[in-house]
């Protein structure tokens, strides 16, 4: 399939995004692990808390363009290309929960996850845009925020923004169940779920936004100054925000949408800047390679670590993983534990990269 005309500096972010999202998703080992790779552990942001709403961000930015060829309108054929993506996005991200235990107990399955939220999030938000005015997204964007705030603080209880009382998982267990949550907070609790998609849909908003912006303008200092006024207008008014609704990943709280994408929008206008108004673009090519083919590269990140966990070799009178042995036998003796566990995530990082280089060379294009 060929390379479809799109900016650089969307491939690189979405490339860079990509590549620090498989490093922090696969550490030699979860004890040692850098505190910027880390997420917060309820309200904050770490750089690891900025991949998943860059993603997002990205997904918005990208709606711009591949809908372009409709006009931004309701088509048929525009239509049949967002139910087509959501149903195999989410299909993906169903079998990556299920891999590679495919005589499991499905009644214990867990149903969301990364990539059901992106299809999700891509496929009502894409739905938005082609909807709606252009004028009007802001007006959706900003009314869809309070909207989920009030329904957070109404039906929360007293401590509304807590893991354990907090509105969005009271839908979650009424609607999936707690058997098909995510259990990893101590609790069933899906930071994924079905009411914080709402706001994620927001940050697919804000990318949109954001694609026309660049759409719309010419690669200069004009176009730029819009980005970097739109970023700290952004920022700005999720940091207000967090004095009433605390920024939050798990729950996607409004101030945590409007705070990402404006260190988002900041992120991709130093791209921008360098790629597209210098053109200085030969630096980009390693994360090109991850941008061009982000969710492939994703998927096959994931696929691979489990696959590492799910072969065992001897180890002394043990058999551990090999993903275990790889770390404790050639990483951490040459690295430390710390920079070792950093040092297994690049490898697997490298590994990916060079599936996806392959790709690349034939111009091979993988779209969900």
């Amino acid at each position: 399939m060929a390379k479809s005309s799109r900016l650089f500096s969307l491939d690189i972010f979405r490339g860079l995004t990509v590549a620090f999202m498989i490093i922090v998703n696969t550490p030699g080992s979860w004890k040692f692990v850098y505190a910027p790779l880390q997420h917060s552990t309820w309200n904050g942001c770490t750089p690891t808390d900025m991949v998943f709403p860059c993603f997002l961000f990205i997904v918005g930015i990208s709606i711009w363009f591949s809908l372009g060829k409709y006009d931004h309108q309701i088509t048929g054929g525009s239509l049949f290309r967002i139910f087509r993506r959501v149903a195999a996005i989410f299909a993906l991200g169903l079998f990556l929960n299920i891999f590679p235990y495919f005589d499991r107990n499905y009644s214990t399955l867990r149903i969301m996850g990364v990539l059901q939220r992106i299809a999700l999030a891509y496929g009502l938000g894409a739905l938005i845009c082609l909807a709606i005015r252009r004028n009007y997204i802001w007006v959706v964007t900003g009314s869809l925020l309070l909207l989920y705030w009030g329904i957070m603080v109404l039906f929360g209880g007293s401590d509304p923004f807590s893991l354990e009382t907090n509105f969005a998982l009271k839908c979650d267990l009424r609607i999936l169940g707690e058997k098909h949550l995510y259990q990893g907070f101590g609790i069933a609790f899906d930071p994924e779920g079905l009411l914080s998609t709402i706001p994620a849909i927001c940050t697919v908003l804000l990318g949109f936004l954001t694609g026309e912006m660049v759409g719309k303008g010419s690669p200069n200092g004009v176009t730029l100054i819009k980005l970097l006024l739109f970023a700290a207008g952004s920022t700005g008014l999720g940091l207000l925000w967090n004095l009433f609704f605390p920024i939050n990943k798990p729950l996607w709280s409004s101030s945590y949408v409007l705070y990402t994408a404006g260190i988002a929008i900041a992120i991709f206008s130093f791209f921008y800047l360098i790629t597209d108004i210098f053109k200085f673009q030969k630096w980009g090519i390693f994360l090109d390679v991850l941008g061009t083919n982000a969710l492939f590269a994703y998927f096959i990140s994931v696929l691979w670590a489990e696959s590492l966990i799910l072969i065992r070799i001897q180890s002394g009178i043990e058999k551990i993983t090999l993903y275990n042995w790889f770390y404790e036998k050639v990483c951490a003796p040459v690295a430390g534990n710390l920079n070792g566990s950093l040092l297994f995530a690049i490898i697997q990082l490298m590994i990916v990269w060079g599936i996806t280089l392959i790709l690349y060379r034939k111009k091979v294009f993988v779209r969900f």
